[in-house]
């Protein structure tokens, strides 16, 4: 990982696109799915045209499962240059729409949709930054950092999980931005908060791609130099892990930490007993002997 202070040789970029049809925006208008993936697209593809050594990644976040759009697990697209674009750009919105087609296909058509599952997302997004890393030749400074882009409202189901992520992403020193396109999310604004990144939430998607190159895309070291939104407030509020609601005062485990909103004798994570102090017995008082 390159020091923030030395200009890297190449950035690594992860963008995590949700793609959950439970998303308010998608349910209004449909169509505004594929406005909003062209303007992904116009964004992965400047990222790739500010140096030539820099590498992207995308991964679709579906309420069933989550999978790479880019690049393809398999054998490259055959692509031949259209209109004089950069192969390179072709090649990326070709597969992209490609493979979300096959995801969104691959839904069950019995099964409701439920919430997205960002966390597991997060987590390969970190997994094919560490392999990247691994792979990368001796000497070269790489900078990476993950993007997030969801509609979806927040959840404490996954806190667990975004926990994990989120200090995993810390240690390994990886930003975290958010980019929300509906609700406020407290959560991953934590993660934006523990790692360094940013976290905006969008006021409309008609310009989505403008938030996108004016906030997201320039590297951690050049952000300094660049006027941009404030972190604001963050909420730390825990989640309890029984109901996985967000909670300002609870019980904390000591062995394990885990946090609950009611006392319980029992922890239903570590399955510690914990003593519970009884009443103070009274000693009976001695009666005096008659003499």
């Amino acid at each position: 990982m390159a020091d923030d202070d030395v200009p890297s040789d190449s950035s690594l970029l992860v963008i995590i696109v949700d793609t959950n049809p439970n998303q308010r925006y998608i349910t209004e208008d449909p169509k505004v799915l594929t406005g909003c993936l062209d303007a992904i697209i116009a964004f992965a593809n400047s990222h790739l045209m500010q140096k030539s050594r820099n590498q992207l990644a995308v991964i679709g976040c579906h309420f069933h499962k989550s999978e790479y759009l880019y690049p393809s697990p398999g054998k490259p697209l055959d692509v031949r240059q259209v209109d004089g674009q950069y192969e390179l750009f072709t090649l990326v919105e070709k597969t992209i729409k490609m493979r979300l087609v096959n995801l969104i296909k691959s839904q069950p058509q019995e099964e409701r949709p439920g919430e997205s599952l960002l966390a597991g997302a997060l987590a390969m997004a970190l997994c094919f930054i560490s392999r990247m890393r691994k792979q990368a030749p001796p000497g070269l400074r790489l900078c990476s950092r993950i993007l997030v882009i969801t509609g979806s409202s927040d959840t404490a189901a996954q806190y667990i999980n975004y926990m994990n992520v989120f200090f995993t992403a810390q240690k390994q020193q990886v930003l975290l931005d958010v980019c929300s396109l509906d609700k406020h999310l407290s959560l991953l604004q934590q993660g934006c908060d523990i790692t360094g990144g940013l976290y905006l939430k969008v006021p409309s998607l008609d310009g989505l791609l403008q938030y996108l190159l004016w906030v997201f895309l320039p590297e951690a070291r050049e952000r300094r130099e660049l006027v941009l939104p404030g972190r604001g407030r963050v909420d730390y509020r825990a989640a309890c892990f029984c109901h996985r609601e967000l909670l300002t005062i609870g019980y904390v485990c000591s062995v394990c930490l885990s946090v609950f909103c009611k006392f319980s004798p029992i922890c239903t994570t570590c399955h510690t007993v914990f003593k519970i102090a009884g009443p103070l017995a009274i000693k009976p008082k001695k009666k005096k002997m008659k003499i």
